[in-house]
């Protein structure tokens, strides 16, 4: 099946150079993100259905698919409760960013956690402070000389309970009152890492480690947000997705404060961020299946093609912005034929908000995400010619993705052979991982030295058939490296 699918995507890639219809697109929405019209006013709209299909059966086969993704979301899941588990009750840990959204390998990218504490909770403004329980202790938000979804946070009730950290990034308002400052919680995560991590400097809200000389991780330490009115505000939106069920989830999951100011803000020492990662965890894991490969292929836009050096696109960008595509449009829309269409619509809303410096966040779309981003001039107008060429490239713009690119190149079997492999030594790590998390040991556990010799057996077999075709391979930890990547 796979090898008839890259055939065809062979064939239409070599003919196919005609620029995307528009195709009904109404484009009033802040931010420049399409709202679909009438999609039968333009019969070319979907010109290029085939090859949407099969380039989606062609990320499937990469490890984009719904049941590996569910995989790696139950993985991470699992993983939570484990070091939640292992906090004793003092804290919550929360799996965030690409690998709670199931869409990387293990190696593929950083870990991204947060270590939010349950003896503090921040109050939204005008919140009755006597529905907390009087062992934790409480902070009110006070965003009225902040710019939108930051605050700072001041202290109005001790608890029984002072978690050192917070007691340690208290200090004075100038008014007698406490104020807990971001820059000394953060200083903090940094000063307390293990032993065995290596240390790398600050980077926004995140404390970054290496663990074990390969593994990545960035850890951000946080609060615990109750802001019933941001929420209630973001549930009545008008919109097509996601369902009622799902909204109320995401209300229920409520929100958290992470330790960051705004870039340049006089109070930027003593600003957190409002931020919402449980929901938008829900949300990415609630989008149509051709609403995540849109993501991925913006991922892979920007960092591919775009590869920014100071963030000033990031993934968290792209994310909101294919959030917003999902809200705005009927999803009967959205199917495997239709990828294309909409990564055309994906790169337009990516080319507005880099034009314009825009781009409304989606649960408090009074924040615009672009607002702080080092974009320079030159470099602005570069990019924005880069994403004119490829929107005029139409389904040929998947030829500047490398890892499409290299699958469409690839011969059929060898790479279903190997992406099967692939996976299955990514899911044997995963289970790894969370044995290891319960203190589990590779001498005593039978399940361990299972998964060891399967392990084996995988590089063994992928090792020699390197050799047969040429590669030089001389160690297997190299290869299981690569291989999860």
């Amino acid at each position: 099946m796979l090898k008839k699918e890259l055939y065809a995507v062979r064939y239409i890639l070599s003919y196919s150079s005609v620029q995307m219809a528009d195709g009904g697109v109404i484009r009033d929405v802040p931010g420049g993100i399409p709202r679909q019209g009438n999609v039968s006013c333009s019969p070319t709209v979907f010109q290029f259905e085939q090859l949407s299909a099969e380039t989606c059966i062609l990320m499937n086969v990469l490890g984009y698919g719904p049941h590996i993704r569910q995989a790696r979301i139950d993985a991470y899941k699992a993983w939570d409760r484990h070091m939640t588990a292992r906090a004793g009750g003092g804290a919550t840990w929360i799996t965030t960013g690409s690998k709670a959204e199931g869409l990387t390998n293990y190696q593929e990218s950083d870990l991204d956690s947060m270590s939010v504490t349950n003896h503090a909770i921040c109050l939204e403004e005008g919140v009755d402070s006597s529905i907390v329980p009087g062992e934790k202790n409480i902070f009110r938000s006070c965003s009225r000389i902040s710019y939108h979804g930051h605050c700072r946070l001041l202290l109005e009730r001790y608890g029984t309970v002072i978690p050192t950290m917070v007691y340690n990034a208290l200090c004075d308002d100038g008014y007698g009152s406490g104020l807990l400052s971001s820059d000394l919680y953060v200083n903090q995560l940094l000063n307390a890492r293990h032993e065995s991590c290596v240390g790398h400097e600050r980077a926004g809200p995140s404390a970054p480690v290496t663990i074990n000389g390969f593994e990545h991780q960035d850890r951000v330490g946080a609060l615990h947000f109750y802001c019933p009115s941001i929420l209630t505000r973001w549930a009545a939106r008008h919109r097509n997705w996601p369902t009622s069920d799902v909204v109320q989830e995401v209300v229920s999951l409520g929100a958290f404060v992470s330790p960051v100011g705004v870039k340049g803000s006089d109070y930027e020492p003593v600003e957190w961020r409002m931020c919402f990662n449980t929901g938008e965890n829900v949300l990415v894991n609630n989008l149509h299946d051709t609403q995540v490969k849109l993501y991925v292929l913006l991922k892979m836009v920007k960092n591919d093609v775009l590869k920014p050096c100071k963030k000033e696109v990031t993934s968290f960008i792209v994310k909101n912005i294919v959030l917003w595509i999902a809200e705005n449009n009927p999803q009967s829309l959205f199917n495997e034929r239709s990828l294309f269409h909409w990564l055309h619509e994906g790169l337009y809303a990516l080319r507005v908000a880099i034009d314009t410096k825009e781009l409304p966040y989606y649960m408090i779309p009074e924040r615009n995400l672009m607002a702080a981003c080092a974009l320079e001039h030159e470099q602005k107008l570069s990019w924005i010619a880069t994403i004119d060429e490829m929107m005029t490239e139409g389904p040929r713009l998947i030829l500047r993705l490398p890892k499409i690119r290299q699958a469409i190149i690839a011969h059929p079997e060898p790479l279903r052979w190997y992406s099967e492999r692939k996976i299955e030594l990514e899911m044997l790590q995963l289970i790894c991982m969370n044995r290891l998390t319960l203190g589990m040991d590779f001498e005593t556990d039978v399940i361990m030295q299972a998964l060891l010799r399967r392990r084996f057996e995988i590089l063994m077999e992928v090792g020699m058939r390197m050799i047969m075709e040429g590669s030089r391979v001389n160690d297997l930890w190299d290869v299981w490296i690569s291989m999860l990547m």
